[in-house]
């Protein structure tokens, strides 16, 4: 079993649309959505769920007003101003303001605060024609978003050992944080799509950096290579200096943008030009990756 992420130093650089892409590429395979913050992909791959699990991101504190004796210390010790006292004396907690780090539950003589688990998101295993699908819904300012992709990745990998499945296409999210770290923990090769923009190309570096930092392959392509064909030259040789290998150029199409006003996967919606570069992009990643006898 091989795990293929594709990361981007940035959002909008085309990820998910790649990623929709593989999956109808590839046969034996787990599809999983680790951009849980803005998970996107479900909308290509139509999934009917099965599963539906709760995902608890962190504690926070509850104050048990009986045994409660509106001592202050708990006031007094919070950095974030999150509890404070009414004017009939009770002790409140904000839970906006909260940040779950129970310095009021060691510093209350009482032990009138109790930390309990709070429920952040959901994760889902879901069927879908292309095959096995985890993914999941972080709320609205919630944490810990790169412990719910480890969470998934988990599932997703027991999914594939357990369905002798040969690979996991992880569908990336941006930027370099924790959630892309735990994205790329134990991959396989981890395909940075780029866009031939300043921010892409400075954006592609730090990633490539960070994905080298924890001894991960790294392979790169560039969407939308011909609205700036000098920036996507520079990002070309700089690929060639570093033996990043390059992959492949998807140009511009606005039937892209047609296949995801139908919300159906490029390579199924037409045989265009940037349709048939992803196709050649997979095949250059199975010879890094994967045995082909193991693609089937």
């Amino acid at each position: 079993m091989k795990q293929i992420v594709i990361i981007s130093g940035k959002g909008g650089t085309g990820k998910t649309i790649i990623s929709a892409s593989f999956a109808s590429l590839a046969q034996s395979k787990v599809m999983v959505d680790s951009d849980v913050d803005a998970a996107n992909l479900y909308l290509l791959l139509h999934p009917d769920i099965q599963e539906t699990h709760q995902f608890s991101g962190g504690v926070r504190p509850k104050i048990d007003q009986q045994k409660c004796t509106n001592c202050g210390e708990c006031v007094d010790a919070c950095r974030f101003s999150a509890i404070s006292e009414r004017e009939d004396g009770d002790i409140i907690i904000d839970p906006i303001s909260c940040e779950g780090c129970s310095v009021c539950f060691h510093v209350c003589p009482v032990e009138a605060v109790e930390m309990e688990k709070t429920i952040s998101g959901e994760w889902f295993v879901s069927r879908t024609k292309y095959g096995p699908f985890v993914h999941a819904k972080l709320g609205i300012g919630e944490e810990n978003s790169g412990k719910l992709v480890t969470e998934i990745r988990r599932k997703a990998k027991e999914i594939a050992e357990r369905d002798n499945l040969d690979i996991v296409i992880i569908d990336g999210p941006p930027g370099i944080g924790c959630p892309v770290i735990a994205s790329l923990s134990g991959a396989d090769l981890a395909l940075v799509v780029t866009e031939p923009t300043l921010a892409g190309i400075h954006d592609m570096e730090r990633v490539v950096e960070m994905a080298h930092h924890f001894k991960i392959e790294t392979a790169c392509c560039i969407n939308k290579f011909d609205i700036n064909p000098d920036n996507s030259v520079r990002i070309e040789n700089w690929c060639q200096e570093k033996s990043i290998p390059f992959l492949g150029k998807i140009p511009f199409d606005e039937e892209v943008i047609k296949s995801l006003v139908q919300l159906i996967p490029l390579i199924e919606y037409s045989n265009n030009s940037a349709s048939k570069e992803i196709k050649k992009i997979w095949k250059r990643i199975q010879k890094i990756c994967c045995r082909e006898e193991n693609i089937r």
